[in-house]
């Protein structure tokens, strides 16, 4: 029995090296493809609307943890200014119903902000609110 199973053991192993020098190998891009989607020049949609950004928070298409650089801001007044949108332009959050300190914050850090055409790609389901960010 020992025999037949080391035999066996053996046919195995002989078959699957036969195996590997029989298929095909691996498939490359063609250089001009490979080239073409190399580097910097993949960009999704995602990547697109950050760059149009110019740096600022986007009151449109940005996450409530993108507001925790501006003190006093998060969570609770980021989470009004996400869930309020779309907005037109930055003085529309004024609009919403907040509080004079919370107009007077958002009087100081007005200039960090921008708006965007909101994006299917940055705003799909909760990710605003809980975009899985953790520390």
């Amino acid at each position: 029995m020992k025999r037949l199973l080391s035999w066996l053991t053996g046919v195995l192993v002989m078959a699957s090296l036969m195996a590997g020098l029989v298929l095909p190998s691996s498939v490359y891009a063609d250089d001009d493809l490979r080239n073409k989607y190399s580097g910097n020049e993949i960009r999704n949609i995602a990547d697109d609307k950050i760059a149009a950004r110019d740096g600022k928070v986007d009151l449109n298409n940005s996450s409530v943890r993108r507001f925790q650089q501006f003190p006093g801001m998060y969570p609770t007044m980021a989470g009004k200014i996400v869930l309020g949108g779309p907005y037109d332009s930055v003085d529309d959050v004024l609009s919403l119903d907040l509080t004079e300190r919370q107009q007077e914050l958002f009087a100081k850090y007005r200039d960090n902000f921008t708006v965007t055409p909101p994006s299917i790609a940055l705003n799909e389901g909760d990710d605003r609110i809980n975009d899985g960010q953790y520390r």
